[in-house]
């Protein structure tokens, strides 16, 4: 297949176009400038230079793709900005408007297929119960998840439209070249990554590696919505306990429950949540399956893959 892709330079844009090249595919990644252009030649794929918020660039950057994969976001750095609304805003838009775009310079050029990227933070608490992609989602009345959410319809439109329309719903993101894994592990060593209350909630994860893979797989899938997740989520307590024995360092700080709006702000609407995802349909219909099954493999895994300064 030929492939564009919007956001091959982020972390598991980078990871996703090397997998998809693995697998056969010729791939070509939005890159502005020079330095972002270089890397994507180096890893594989041919860079385009179009901006994403010009519609008839984006008509011809995309024509004569396969599939279109949409894997903009800018996440918040340092993680403490995640607290804060405002620092949402270009991830927010790129979700909503920037999907809007894509879909519309998509159906314009008749791609048979669009691959959104969208997170399982989506889902209302689940308690104990495994959530497949059928279970009720909530925005919680945050921004941050009404954004997911609307972008998530984008990829409705394209398969009203005629497309394949796919749907990857993301766990938390990790690995040894995510910017927010070297930061959890020196938080865990400081002793300010914390617990708030019992930590009874799942929480779901997912290998960058795994992630990449994912999005290749995606593009034989038939169109609708699919979780991409590890195969063991664990309580938030686990995960913390997991990442501290990982990077040597003491056990995480147990705080009240009502210090969470405090510690995490806006983030703590979704991070409250009980959110057990099953990756099971993804699974069914493309053989895609996570290498790491769990985050008690993964972080180890991660630690030994850092640079030195973070060993």
């Amino acid at each position: 297949m030929q492939v564009f892709v919007a956001g091959g330079t982020g972390v598991v844009g980078r990871a996703a176009l090397q997998a998809m090249i693995e697998a056969g595919h010729r791939v070509r990644s939005s890159a502005r400038g020079q330095e972002k252009a270089d890397l994507v030649r180096r890893l594989g794929a041919d860079p385009v230079d179009v901006d994403l918020d010009d519609g008839a660039g984006l008509r011809q950057a995309i024509a004569g793709s396969d599939a279109v994969v949409r894997l903009t976001t800018k996440i918040p750095q340092p993680m403490l900005k995640m607290r804060s609304p405002a620092a949402w805003r270009e991830t927010n838009r790129l979700r909503t408007a920037g999907a809007r775009r894509l879909v519309d310079a998509a159906i314009a050029a008749r791609v048979p297929a669009y691959i959104h990227e969208s997170i399982t933070f989506v889902y209302a608490d689940g308690g104990d119960q495994w959530l497949d992609e059928d279970a009720r989602v909530d925005d919680g009345g945050t921004e941050i998840l009404r954004a997911a959410l609307e972008g998530e319809r984008e990829a409705a439109r394209f398969s009203d439209a005629g497309g394949r329309g796919i749907v990857l719903r993301f766990g938390a993101f990790y690995g040894p070249d995510a910017p927010s894994t070297a930061e959890t592990v020196a938080m865990a060593r400081r002793r300010i990554l914390v617990q708030i209350g019992p930590g009874s909630s799942y929480f779901s994860s997912v290998y960058v590696s795994d992630a990449a893979r994912a999005v290749a797989a995606a593009l034989g899938a038939p169109a609708g919505i699919y979780n991409v997740c590890d195969d063991t989520p664990v309580t938030f307590a686990e995960y913390l306990d997991t990442v501290a024995m990982a990077a040597r360092a003491p056990r995480p700080r147990r705080l009240p429950v009502v210090l969470g709006p405090l510690v995490f702000g806006v983030a703590w609407k979704y991070l409250a949540r009980s959110q057990r995802v099953s990756n099971g349909r993804l699974k069914s219909v493309s053989g895609w399956a996570p290498a790491v099954g769990s985050v008690a493999d993964g972080w180890p895994m991660v630690l030994s893959r850092l640079g030195p300064e973070h060993r």
